[in-house]
Formats: structure tokens, C-alpha cells, sequence
């Protein structure tokens, strides 16, 4: 993103055609740096180091062409799902805001995802009642993903428009990002609608995977990038249908081969049984890092998204945010999924894709329809 010229376009339309942002309205990006605990590669330094000089620019272009440009960095959080710190909701909901989450013991809840549902009813409410401070458009360009917090729920509450570009990398402003998104959102559409009739699903892939995941009494959404109604919240880059699958019904075995950042050394087996995952088989290292999640808190062992790609210009592997949108993927995550129609709080929300599926929609009847066969979507 070095190349003024691209960059102001790329900047342009994010803001203008994925936003729907007019002059005038504020708008915050936040970002998150390295912390010096961490222990990551040299191309991921690397990219986290431009995610983070794109975000400060992303600022600098909306504050120069609609006159606000609000932005924040902090050091990296624990995980995806785990709630940023105080100063990012400060700079969201305003002084007044945190103030009255403060007074009614509320705001340190929400922090440590402790809050009950009655909380979060009262924090909404405090909320809405002074919604005109709540930032109305926020670009999330940090590493780990925001999607599944508190913070996020209840500036969209609020009518904030929310794009979350988790493991973001500048380039895919020149390949995802120039989808053709009115043609994603009809292909979206119609694959929601497809997948909204079913009771069930079936997943198989070649690599062993092979999981029977229920979807009675939930509703499949899509994200398709167009994100310019009050409260519209998805990834950048976008195409995908999602649900949060029943709690305590899925089963079967997800063999991951694709960790967040890279191709693990070996596959791992996880099995599942009652919605959530009951082992891990195999020698790579990421099965000690899922491991020391599920000694933490059981609820990061919930089976808590089926997900299914439609983008056509997605296409590397190596990075999950645009990995779990190719055209004809499927991903499956671990952890929270209380942000789109799920029960299940915890601080970890993690996608893993699976390439080449056969996706199978079970009706209510007893009747089959494959929406994807080896990685084709059917549609």
C-alpha cells in the first residue's frame, strides 16, 4: 500500500462502497500491535507490521477527504473474541457512555466477558439511551478479531456500522477486495436461502473430515460486504453464509489441516461429540495451543460456526480471513458464537477451512440436496 494513488482508491472504497460513509460523519479504525510475549514468524511480523501502518493511513484518508478520522492501536489481545481494552471503548461510546457502565459496576463485566444476561440487557440500554455518542462507522484493522466481543454487540446495537478485518493483509485490497460485491450478494443470497431449509448439514471432505452438524431452530445468515444500513456488521474481505449450529447436537471429525496463518506440519483429528470437541489426535503444535484454550474455559470446546465461501477472487490459504471465503470452502469454528444467534460466551472464537467439500443439506422430510460436491458450489 506504499503507492499513494492505489491506496486512495482501495481507501475509497472501503469507505464509500462497503461503508456507504458520507462527509462528515466520524468514523474510528483501530489497529493492535505486536506484544513483546509473542512468539510469531517473520512474514507475520512483517504483515501485522503494514496491517498496522495501513490502519494509521486508513485514519488519515478519512480524516482528510470526511473531515473525521478517528484511530487507536493497543497491544495485541490474548486471542480472537477476547474483549479489547478500556481505551478502545472509550474512544467508541464516549466519556458519558463508559461513565454510566462504570457507576452501575457494569463496564468491568463486560471487560472479563463476566457479564450476565441481565447486564448486558442494562449495558444495551445504557447504550441506546445516548447512542448519538457511539462512533457511527468503525474500521476494526486489528490482528485478532473483535467480531465476537461485547464491544462490537453493542456499538452495532447503537447503529454502528462495523467492518472486522481480522488477520488482515494490505495486498488483499488488490485481490479479494475487488469482488464484484453486487454479484457476492446475490450469490450469497441464494446460498442462505438454500441453506435456510435445511435441519441439518453434512460435511465431508477428502481429507477425512466428516461432521453431521444441526441447524434446527437456527437461521443462516450472509455477509456480503455491503455494509451501509445502521447496525450492518461483517468481515472485509466478505462472502460467506454463516450459522451458529445448535449447541450440544453436532458431531463427527473436523481434521484441520489449516491453522489461522499456515499449514500445520501435521493434521489434527478433533472429535466431536454433544456440539463440542472432546479430542485432539496428532503432533503439530497448534494442538497445544487449542488445548491450553480448552483447559481455560470449557465453552472455547463448542462447535460454534458453519460457514460456507463465495468469494470468487479469494484465494490463498495462508490467511483465514480471506481462507474462509473462498468460493466453494467451508469453515467450521471453535468458541463463542453469541454475536450471530449462538449461546455459547468465550473469550476464543477460531475458523478453521476445509477445502474440496461435499456439502449436503438434510430437510425436515428426510430429503437431500448438495449445495457443494469436491469443492463446487451447486447453486
Amino acid at each position: 500500500m506504499t503507492d499513494h494513488k492505489n491506496s486512495d482508491n482501495a481507501f475509497r472504497s472501503l469507505f464509500e462502497t462497503n461503508m456507504g460513509m458520507k462527509r462528515g460523519e466520524r468514523v474510528l479504525v483501530f489497529s493492535d500491535t505486536i506484544r513483546p510475549d509473542e512468539t510469531i514468524s517473520e512474514s507475520d511480523r512483517d504483515r501485522r507490521l503494514r496491517l498496522n501502518t495501513t490502519a494509521r493511513a486508513a485514519a488519515e484518508f478519512a480524516a482528510r477527504v470526511y473531515g473525521y478520522g478517528g484511530f487507536v492501536d493497543f497491544p495485541a489481545t490474548a486471542a480472537s473474541g477476547v474483549e479489547p481494552p478500556q481505551e478502545l471503548w472509550q474512544a467508541t461510546f464516549g466519556d458519558a457512555i463508559i461513565a454510566a457502565l462504570q457507576t452501575e459496576g457494569l463496564l468491568a463485566k463486560l471487560l472479563a466477558k463476566a457479564a450476565s444476561p441481565d447486564d448486558i440487557a442494562r449495558a444495551g440500554e445504557l447504550v441506546l439511551a445516548q447512542r448519538g455518542d457511539v462512533v457511527p462507522v468503525i474500521i476494526a484493522l486489528a490482528n485478532n478479531s473483535t467480531s465476537h466481543t461485547r464491544y462490537r454487540a453493542l456499538a452495532c446495537a447503537a447503529g454502528c456500522r462495523f467492518a472486522s478485518l481480522p488477520h488482515f493483509d494490505p495486498d488483499m485490497f488488490h485481490t479479494s477486495m475487488t469482488v464484484d460485491w453486487s454479484a457476492l450478494a446475490t450469490r450469497t443470497a441464494s446460498l442462505v436461502a438454500t441453506v435456510n431449509k435445511a435441519e441439518w448439514i453434512r460435511v465431508t471432505t477428502p481429507n477425512g473430515t466428516d461432521m453431521t452438524i444441526c441447524k434446527q431452530g437456527r437461521h443462516a445468515e450472509g455477509d456480503d460486504g455491503l455494509l451501509t444500513a445502521p447496525g450492518s456488521f461483517g468481515n472485509l474481505p466478505a462472502g460467506e453464509a454463516y450459522l451458529a449450529p445448535l449447541e450440544g447436537k453436532s458431531h463427527g471429525v473436523m481434521v484441520i489441516e489449516w491453522g489461522p496463518t499456515r499449514k500445520l506440519d501435521e493434521p489434527l483429528r478433533l472429535i466431536v461429540e454433544n456440539g463440542v470437541a472432546v479430542g485432539i489426535e496428532g503432533n503439530d503444535s497448534h494442538r497445544a495451543k487449542l488445548e491450553a484454550r480448552f483447559a481455560e474455559n470449557a465453552n472455547c470446546r463448542n462447535i460454534a460456526e458453519l460457514g460456507i465461501g463465495t468469494n470468487d477472487k479469494a484465494s490463498r490459504p495462508d490467511n483465514v480471513l480471506e481462507a474462509e471465503k473462498i468460493l466453494g470452502t467451508i469453515h467450521i469454528a471453535l468458541g463463542d458464537n453469541t454475536g450471530f444467534g449462538g449461546t455459547v460466551s468465550a473469550p476464543f472464537h477460531e475458523d478453521y477451512v476445509f477445502y474440496q467439500p461435499t456439502l449436503t443439506a438434510i430437510m425436515a422430510d428426510g430429503s437431500e440436496q448438495v449445495i457443494i460436491s469436491g469443492g463446487v458450489l451447486k447453486l
